[in-house]
């Protein structure tokens, strides 16, 4: 969440916020407030389905998440 980037829209003054090097998570909210917590439930599901999925998943700040298989 470190790495969010927000702005407000012009057209109808709302929140707009992203995650860089996180495709498709982002969130878009009437409130600051609102939208990051909309954007960590966001990132919350993607990184879920991308488990559940053994997709890749970034590198953030030397960490890795490596999924292993159960036996």
């Amino acid at each position: 969440m470190k790495r969010a980037k927000y702005e407000i829209l012009p057209d109808d003054k709302s929140f707009y916020g992203e995650i860089p090097g996180f495709n498709g998570v982002y969130a878009n909210t009437d409130t600051l407030e609102s939208c990051r917590e909309e954007l960590q439930g966001v990132l919350e599901e993607w990184i879920l389905l991308r488990v559940s999925m053994n997709l890749y998943l970034p590198v953030v700040d030397g960490i890795e998440i490596k999924i292993k298989e159960a036996a």
